[in-house]
């Protein structure tokens, strides 16, 4: 990890990294694997899969049956089930809290004018997997879809090596009940709920994290459907004070880092021997040990970084440049930042509140904006799954007070059809 003052623009410029920019081979790459299964559907997912994820795999392995919750538990531990329902119970809390009533209201000369939300008729969520089984992710995509009201909810998850899905993953997909769930993943499953193939009906949008392919093939379908947003590499910014404990704040870049090489962890601190503290923990410890230790000490490597900031008022402003994902507040006075945030993804405040229990448990959706989207983007809500209409309903006393104003707006610029459509109403 590399020390940086806040206030040195060359320094801060490698670690603000902003937006998403993938290599021209890899989006080559996903472009050709869009446009075969455009093309060839259902035959170009089964040599994909062959391809990357189960040599053995069959068509018959696509579409994966949901049994019910009670009989898919039986195939876990009983911690992890207990967890996974634990989870499934908070996001459902917190997601029905974010409902919002429609808009409706009558102006005094009869006019009414109203603002109304509808769900999405179709929505793939993408939930990593393959080598690692992410049931988190199936629950913080299907959990709000569901709330909001979302007619048909697929899920699409890279088979195990075996071709199967992996039991944890087929369980929350059975308590949230997803509609259908699918044993695809990669570019080629983002193509498929995009363009739609034999097994797989197109859906109307696609949520949820995945690798670059993933990601690049979400931003090459966008327009055909819509998406949650490009989602890059992990990222943590841990705001510490001099009172903090160095061993929790590099507990969250590890934890950060053993995400992906590419990872992204930072600790902004006015207090230099805090963050020499956490540097020396880290000199310290053999990360090559821990699991996922290359992955981990990469990605310390690349993207970590020690922030040395003069004041709160240059932290507020680092943080807001950094735009994380993850803010975690680690101060003694935590309220002054939380009056001055801006830009972050989504904020843990405190030492018992671990950005890992936003993975997992919190009720809050860990699908947050990466790469500086914060700056223009959000998390992973109801309203993703939903769209809005607004409608007017003019009395005659408002269309002939406005007539003449609408066509001179228009003759101004130029759209005289436009105008004549407002004149026709003076006449009535």
């Amino acid at each position: 990890m590399r020390f940086v003052r806040a206030d040195d623009a060359l320094g801060m410029a490698a670690v603000l990294r902003r937006g998403w920019r993938p290599q021209p081979s890899l989006v080559a790459q996903v472009a050709a694997i869009l446009a075969d299964v455009e093309a060839r559907g259902d035959r170009a997912l089964l040599e994909y899969t062959r391809r990357f994820d189960a040599p053995e795999y069959r068509l018959t392995h696509l579409r994966v049956p949901i049994p019910m919750p009670s009989v898919a538990r039986a195939a876990l531990h009983e911690e992890v089930a207990a967890a996974i329902e634990r989870a499934r119970e908070r996001l459902v809390d917190f997601h029905r809290r974010q409902r919002v009533e429609d808009i409706a209201y009558r102006c005094d000369d009869g006019t009414e004018y109203a603002f109304r939300r509808e769900a999405l008729g179709s929505v793939a969520v993408y939930a990593p997997g393959g080598s690692a089984a992410l049931p988190s992710s199936v629950l913080m995509g299907v959990v709000p879809a569901k709330i909001a009201g979302v007619t048909r909810t697929i899920v699409l998850t890279p088979p195990q090596r075996d071709g199967r899905v992996h039991p944890a993953v087929v369980f929350a997909a059975s308590l949230c009940e997803a509609d259908e769930l699918y044993a695809v993943g990669g570019a080629q499953a983002v193509a498929a709920a995009a363009f739609g193939t034999a097994c797989i009906a197109a859906v109307d949008k696609i949520v949820g994290p995945g690798n670059s392919y993933v990601t690049e093939a979400k931003r090459q379908v966008f327009g055909m459907v819509g998406i949650d947003g490009l989602a890059g590499p992990s990222e943590v910014l841990v705001v510490a004070d001099a009172a903090a404990s160095s061993e929790l704040v590099v507990a969250e870049l590890l934890a950060q880092a053993e995400h992906d090489a590419e990872a992204r962890v930072a600790v902004l601190s006015d207090s230099f021997e805090l963050l020499e503290s956490c540097e020396q923990l880290l000199n310290a410890l053999d990360v090559s040990r821990l699991p996922r230790g290359a992955t981990i000490a990469t990605a310390l490597e690349r993207g970590g970084f020690f922030i040395e900031a003069r004041s709160k008022g240059e932290i507020v402003a680092t943080i807001s440049a950094f735009a994380p994902e993850h803010l975690s507040l680690q101060v003694a006075d935590p309220e002054f930042f939380l009056a001055h945030l801006r830009n972050v993804g989504a904020v843990f405040v405190g030492a018992d509140t671990p950005v890992a229990c936003g993975d997992y448990l919190a009720g809050t959706n860990h699908v947050l904006p990466t790469s500086g989207s914060a700056r223009f983007a959000s998390g992973l809500s109801l309203a993703d799954f939903m769209r809005s209409y607004s409608l007017v309903r003019n009395s005659s006393a408002r269309m002939k007070g406005d007539a003449a104003a609408i066509a001179a707006f228009a003759s101004f610029e130029g759209l005289d059809a436009h105008a004549q459509s407002a004149r026709l109403r003076m006449k009535s």
